[in-house]
């Protein structure tokens, strides 16, 4: 029985995938900003001209030069002469001299030589023409300038950035319409075993439905990527061999699910070599679970190969399968989405090894300083449902013999 090569840390593993693969995709698409939901951009962009462009208020109320409320109160209140109303989606045809105010709403254009917008509830119509004000306002109260949420110029996204909703409204509010974005990597998936079927069919006894080629869709497509699910293979060689062959030639990764452990049957290492160099980097994870996993890359192309087990390689498709795909993107590095817990149970853990637990997160309705408490979940990892089940993983790092309950924990979100 062939044995693991030395296993190495996930950290260093990992390293040393990203710094065998090729440079960031090139290609590149021009798309309808609305339809730029996260994409990376290919390219920085810049505002083509300040935003606002003119000066608004952001209140209802009265436009007014300041010096002609200072020291307005309740008790005193200052009086200016009403000469109109602001028209809303135009420039204003008047401008605002001393003891002078216009009705404004918000959203408005301040009309020339006004600085400062009275909210109305400080304000009361004595006669027609003629306001109280009981509030002073400083210059630029309740007002936006020109360029105060973005300069003329300015770089307003960098090339790498992730478009979000907030981003997509931006250039849609600069008359942004378009945008370039890289193209997303496809990914090829390849599950074997000759008890691996079809989920659609019906299993006989002995066969077990494919999960791996679906849950690893969903992850690719979620991090950006295009998922390509190719047939599923049977345990010989040669078959795999062609058709790892073909998903790298479609492909910009290939993943291949079973076939990574130290069995007579696993021939993914032996295909990996076939396919290109350098081949296998590393053979045997130093984690828990995924242990059995393979990292290589093929003539620049990422191939990685996976355990069966579906909890083990949708737990080592977040450690290895996301970075590649953000690599091949060009996108900036960004924190992932994690919460604080407090521990309910003793993990142990092993020294030197990388432990992920999946955890529940339930809400602590008594603990005044972490709300959560992180509730591991206690399955094998063949078992899909125990990572359903689950809002987080949980590591426990190379250096710890395990976790203690009520320790302080981050949860990765999942």
């Amino acid at each position: 029985m062939p044995e693991f090569l030395t296993l190495l840390p996930p950290d260093e593993s990992r390293a040393l995938l990203l710094s065998h693969l090729s440079q960031p995709i090139a290609d590149t698409e021009l798309i309808d900003v609305p339809s730029a939901l996260d994409r990376i951009l290919a390219e920085d962009i810049s505002a083509p001209q300040p935003l606002p462009d003119f000066q608004r208020s952001t209140v209802d109320g009265y436009a007014v030069r300041p010096g002609d409320t200072h020291g307005a109160s309740d008790s005193l209140p200052s009086y200016l002469n009403l000469i109109g109303e602001v028209p809303m989606g135009d420039a204003p045809a008047f401008e605002i001299g001393v003891g002078q105010c216009a009705l404004i709403h918000t959203g408005g254009m301040l009309p020339n030589g006004a600085d400062a917008v009275v909210m109305l509830e400080y304000t009361q119509s004595v006669q027609e023409n003629e306001i109280e004000i009981f509030r002073a306002v400083a210059e630029g109260e309740n007002v936006i300038r020109v360029g105060e949420d973005v300069a003329q110029g300015q770089k307003i996204q960098a090339k790498g950035s992730l478009m979000r909703p907030a981003e997509i409204g931006g250039l849609m509010a600069l008359g942004i319409v378009k945008v370039k974005v890289v193209r997303k990597p496809r990914v090829g998936l390849i599950s074997t075993g000759d008890e691996v079927i079809d989920p659609s069919q019906a299993p006989r006894t002995g066969q077990v439905r494919d999960v791996n080629s679906f849950t690893l869709s969903a992850l690719v497509e979620q991090s950006g990527g295009i998922a390509k699910r190719y047939d599923i293979i049977s345990d010989k060689f040669e078959a795999l061999k062609n058709a790892a062959a073909n998903a790298l030639s479609e492909c910009d990764v290939v993943i291949i699910t079973a076939g990574s452990s130290a069995s007579t049957r696993d021939m993914t290492a032996d295909v990996m070599r076939s396919l290109g160099t350098p081949g296998v980097l590393v053979h045997g994870i130093n984690t828990r679970p995924g242990k059995p996993t393979i990292l290589g890359v093929c003539d620049g192309k990422a191939v990685i190969g996976l355990p069966g087990n579906p909890v083990s390689a949708l737990v080592n498709g977040y450690l290895f399968v996301v970075p590649v795909i953000e690599k091949l993107l060009g996108a900036l590095p960004r924190s992932k989405p994690t919460v604080l817990a407090r521990l309910t149970v003793n993990l142990p853990s092993q020294a030197g090894r990388e432990d992920w637990w999946p955890v529940k997160l339930i809400v602590n309705r008594q603990s005044s300083i972490v709300n959560l408490d992180a509730d591991p979940i206690f399955g094998k990892s063949n078992l899909i449902f125990t990572l359903a089940s689950a809002d987080g993983l949980l590591r426990i790092s190379p250096d710890a013999t395990g976790l203690s309950a009520g320790e302080t924990v981050e949860v990765l979100l999942i």
